[in-house]
């Protein structure tokens, strides 16, 4: 062995910051909790599709069949669409008829949404890609904010404030949305469930987007309305 061969300093090591770990555990997490929360929107109607198409085959029943695999595929095309547009990256703008139609891939069928107080702000009636996959995940939330039904109503402008207002026989937020809408580690934190996902996610996209949400006061037995702002 060389004399410059043992003098040589050994090999430097390369620490990991503790913040890029953490990062990388969220991030983990976040996507596992998608792909199951996705998995289990599609099932449904996938599972429909699937029974249906062997009930084809019987004579007494192949019309009827045929109906049900028909809706379940339009079942089954809206929600995937409603899940691209609320959860890939922004596309294109959206106007109001827009996320109304990719609302219908909700899952709830008694819920009504009424966006004819809803200014985009802009000449042409678009809002912004980034905003629009926000309000997207805001039915969303909503959605499951009515569990036996009810309306929903956005109004309000981007230059003056956006707000949501739900009511319905249960209506209720989720539990803790206050915090995750104030604090990002909040919602960060809430991540696990796959059936729980929407309200964190919803937080952080709006956080992302540079918009702040925050609940209004109202009257105790209703859910108070949400209030989106640019930051």
């Amino acid at each position: 062995m060389q004399k410059d061969d043992q003098l040589a300093a050994p090999p430097a090591v390369q620490t990991v910051k503790p913040q890029a770990v953490a990062a990388a555990v969220d991030g983990l997490r976040l996507a596992e909790a998608m792909a199951a929360r996705l998995c289990h929107d599609i099932s449904s109607p996938a599972g429909a599709v699937g029974n249906a198409l062997e009930l084809i085959a019987e004579p007494d029943l192949a019309v009827e069949a045929t109906e049900l695999a028909r809706d379940g595929i339009i079942a089954l095309t809206a929600r995937l669409q409603l899940a691209r547009a609320a959860w890939c990256e922004p596309g294109a703008p959206l106007d109001a008829a827009t996320i109304l139609r990719l609302a219908r891939g909700l899952s709830s069928r008694n819920m009504e949404v009424d966006l004819t107080a809803l200014d985009a702000g802009e000449p042409n009636g678009m809002f912004a890609p980034a905003l629009a996959r926000l309000l997207l995940n805001l039915l969303m939330l909503a959605s499951e904010a009515l569990p036996a039904g009810g309306r929903v109503r956005l109004g309000g402008s981007v230059a003056e404030g956006i707000v949501l207002a739900i009511d319905g026989p249960q209506a209720a937020w989720p539990t803790g949305l206050p915090a995750m809408l104030g604090h990002e580690d909040a919602a960060w934190a809430a991540i696990g469930e796959p059936r729980a996902l929407q309200a964190p996610l919803t937080a952080l996209i709006a956080a992302a987007a540079g918009y702040r949400l925050s609940l209004l006061l109202g009257p105790a037995s209703a859910a108070p309305p949400l209030l989106l702002r640019v930051r």
